[in-house]
């Protein structure tokens, strides 16, 4: 029988990826929607591929002018994405 002890770090790291994770799931399922590829949206908002895709995957943005750029690319509106942030603000603690 194993028992392992979860710290607080790892607990943090958890809600970290899975907030990151549901954050990124909803990017992709609207940049889908829209019928857009990875590469176009990245393109449209000024990023490289890897960095969109890193997004989708779970990686917090970095910055508003990031988030902007990203709603500008997915026609949802920076309130949207802005709520969508908040909703998932356990990814950037």
């Amino acid at each position: 029988m194993c028992m392992y002890t979860h710290t607080d770090h790892d607990l943090s790291l958890f809600r970290r990826q899975v907030w990151g994770r549901l954050f990124g799931s909803c990017i992709e399922a609207t940049r889908m929607a829209g019928g857009r590829s990875a590469e176009q949206a990245a393109q449209l908002a000024g990023m490289g591929t890897s960095e969109w895709l890193a997004i989708e995957a779970g990686r917090v943005p970095g910055t508003a002018a990031e988030l902007r750029s990203m709603a500008g690319t997915l026609e949802c509106g920076f309130e949207r994405i802005a709520n969508l942030a908040r909703l998932c603000g356990e990814a950037w603690k």
